[in-house]
């Protein structure tokens, strides 16, 4: 599993950052993401939506989301 942190990074950035990480992800790898941007888990679902990737979860504790995306 790889992990990518983009806290402190403000929409759109989370998900450019996952966006440009995903072409080194192959089928079956997991990514999971930190960030503390507020639209993120609304961002990371239309993401996943709109690339096919699985969203395995996305949850947030004291402002800090934690996702896993699927590959």
């Amino acid at each position: 599993m790889e992990a990518l942190d983009t806290l402190g990074l403000k929409c759109p950035q989370p998900i450019l950052k996952i966006a440009v990480k995903a072409k080194e992800m192959n089928a079956g790898d997991i990514l999971e993401v930190t960030a503390d941007c507020e639209s993120f888990p609304k961002d990371i679902q239309a993401w996943c939506g709109k690339t096919g990737k699985t969203l395995l979860f996305c949850t947030t504790e004291g402002g800090v989301h934690k996702a896993q995306i699927q590959f």
